[in-house]
């Protein structure tokens, strides 16, 4: 029966912790490989996760960890150049030129964030979360997640005029 509760889980939440992790990361398969690694230790511990009252925000802390974590430090830093997976995540402009050079644009100084500062942003950004449920999820304080997201929006500020190239 556990297992029927889990499998019930991943049919309905993958393709949201698939967009959260590919978010955070800006990297397609490493988002992938984010969360099937999650996955595989949110199954054996399923019992205890699946009583909680929102298994959904602790397998989404266990993405935001994993992807936080120092074994994924390199490969946090090689961000994909294509341009497929932000194409699905954004609705369509008049002119692609356009739309492509602006997201390689803004991508190239997410990149460039810390780890922390750029899963706050994601979380508030595009996961629409509070301050508390930021909180939560990065294992840290209310006034943290607003610093956090504070300075990322300065530094995005500062790093809009300097051409993405010089970034990377």
């Amino acid at each position: 029966m556990p297992d029927d509760d889990f499998d019930q889980f991943v049919t309905e939440r993958l393709d949201r912790l698939l967009r959260y992790a590919t978010a955070l990361t800006c990297d397609k398969h490493l988002a992938q490989d984010i969360v099937q690694d999650v996955l595989l230790r949110a199954r054996q511990r399923w019992g205890r996760i699946g009583a909680m009252t929102a298994p959904y925000l602790y397998v989404k802390r266990m993405v935001t960890n994993e992807f936080l974590s120092w074994r994924r430090r390199k490969a946090a830093h090689d961000v994909s150049s294509t341009h497929a997976t932000l194409n699905d995540l954004a609705p369509t402009v008049a002119d692609h030129a356009v739309r492509h050079a602006e997201r390689d644009a803004m991508r190239a100084r997410i990149a460039v964030l810390p780890r922390k500062q750029r899963a706050a942003l994601v979380l508030r950004y595009y996961e629409d979360s509070t301050d508390a449920e930021i909180a939560q999820i990065l294992g840290c304080t209310e006034g943290t997640v607003r610093s956090h997201i504070s300075r990322a929006l300065q530094k995005l500020r500062v790093n809009e005029n300097i051409p993405s190239e010089a970034l990377r």
